[in-house]
């Protein structure tokens, strides 16, 4: 069988067709491409970006900045040495990217240098921490993204 130009051309528009389809279906079906956003009030966030690049800059004012590790028992956040940890207050957000439902926050409380975030509440993978703190009324920031 012969096939013309005209045909060729039919051919080919379906083939192109059905892969656009089949990409389609692929991306709307299968979980692994599912991604949330950073936050649910992206707009309102995007107002106060200022005070967390103020924050960034606080932060790199001190000596030593907050500095993580992995231990057995979980991610261990260590705060700089020359602050007291009495004085220290805020939160620490960690964000998984991939699934909303593991995102957590916590209150920060001390009585030893660092704050130890159970090693239950992660899982392997990628995550977002955000530290944000405060100590003598002066607002720091600390932002990294982690592998766990």
């Amino acid at each position: 069988m012969k096939i013309n130009w005209g045909t060729g051309i039919v051919i080919a528009f379906i083939g192109f067709i059905s892969f656009i389809m089949f990409f389609i279906i692929t991306m709307n079906v299968d979980s692994k491409y599912d991604y949330d956003l950073v936050t649910e009030d992206y707009y309102g966030e995007e107002l106060t970006y200022q005070n967390d690049i103020d924050k960034l800059n606080n932060s790199k004012n001190l000596n030593h900045d907050i500095t993580y590790k992995k231990t057995a028992e979980g991610l261990a956040i260590h705060f700089p040495s020359e602050v007291d940890l009495k004085k220290i207050t805020g939160k620490v957000f960690l964000y998984r990217p991939s699934n909303k439902q593991l995102d957590f926050e916590t209150n920060i409380s001390l009585s030893e240098p660092f704050l130890l975030i159970p090693d239950k509440r992660l899982v392997g993978g990628r995550w977002n921490i955000k530290v944000d703190w405060k100590y003598n009324n002066q607002l720091y920031l600390y932002k990294e993204t982690i592998n766990y």
